[in-house]
């Protein structure tokens, strides 16, 4: 795992980054990030009542065309801070009361944050860390993460690779992070939580419901429940905003309706699938989506 030659992802590019050179995602040598702060909008578990200490990463390794936080993961924007400064994020965020460190789309400097976060507990870092990506990860590369992340939050996007290559610009995405997924689930197991119902280990599956891709909804909740164990928590997102470019399509140019959610939610039950969170369908609001301006990274 190195970049000089880099094949973090399922890309595996080759590319030299430490020379300059870009792969898909587009990332230097260089942690980039755009925002560290106390998140209050994620699922209740992780969130709580103090805040999720969330770490934006800059670049992505997916094109989506509906990407709520495009400012970053395509065009870009963020700082490149060291690894220590990494550290020291991490820590800062804690000493704040942060329920955990939330590492969202981290998938492209793995072997940057590894190092950060080694350094961040040898000093004093305790409280769990999360690992909130998309999916499109490599298994030996999350294996390089075992021991270190306590909690994986993963997306699981799309059964077709018709919608996969479409909309997000990947081949193979449903085999790939489904892959990935189980040996996620083979690090952290079902969740556990502390007796205020924060989470402190274990597997949530987010999938986002996206408008008239319901036929794909069914077909991942049915993996869901064959492949996993009941314990396992599903976040069944109704909060897609056509955003970006997805007023381009004209599928995905509307928000979802509430009568396919609440058919999904009872798909969900159908299937005997036990253990989620669902959203109000007032979060499909760009009032939501966080404000990129590198906040907590002086």
């Amino acid at each position: 795992m190195n970049l000089t030659n880099c094949r973090i992802c399922p890309w595996e590019c080759g590319v030299n980054r430490l020379a300059g050179e870009k792969g898909v995602c587009q990332a230097g040598g260089e942690l980039k990030i755009a925002k560290a702060f106390l998140h209050p909008w994620e699922e209740p578990c992780i969130s709580g009542t103090r805040g999720s200490g969330t770490i934006f990463f800059t670049h992505c390794n997916l094109k989506c065309v509906y990407c709520q936080n495009y400012k970053i993961s395509q065009e870009h924007f963020g700082k490149e801070i060291s690894i220590s400064r990494f550290a020291d994020i991490c820590l800062s965020l804690q000493e704040k009361g942060a329920h955990n460190i939330n590492l969202v789309s981290p998938t492209q400097f793995i072997p940057l944050v590894k190092a950060g976060l080694k350094e961040a507990k040898d000093r004093g870092l305790s409280i769990p860390v999360v690992y909130n990506g998309n999916g499109y990860e490599k298994v030996g590369t999350l294996k390089e993460l075992n021991g270190l992340i306590d909690v994986y939050l993963p997306d699981l996007k799309y059964f077709s690779n018709e919608h996969a290559v479409k909309y997000s610009g990947v081949p193979n995405y449903f085999s790939i992070a489904t892959g990935a997924i189980k040996e996620m689930y083979r690090q952290v197991g079902v969740p556990r939580f502390n007796d205020e119902g924060i989470i402190l280990k274990g597997l949530i599956i987010r999938h986002l419901l996206l408008p008239g891709l319901e036929e794909d909804s069914r077909k991942i909740l049915e993996w869901i429940a064959r492949e996993l164990p009941r314990e396992v928590y599903l976040s069944l997102m109704g909060q897609y905003t056509p955003v970006h470019r997805a007023p381009e399509f004209p599928a995905l140019a509307r928000p979802v309706g509430e009568e396919a959610y609440e058919e999904m939610i009872d798909y969900f039950f159908q299937l005997g699938l036990e253990n989620g969170f669902v959203q109000e369908l007032t979060s499909s609001d760009v009032g939501y989506i966080p404000d990129f301006d590198l906040a907590g990274l002086e």
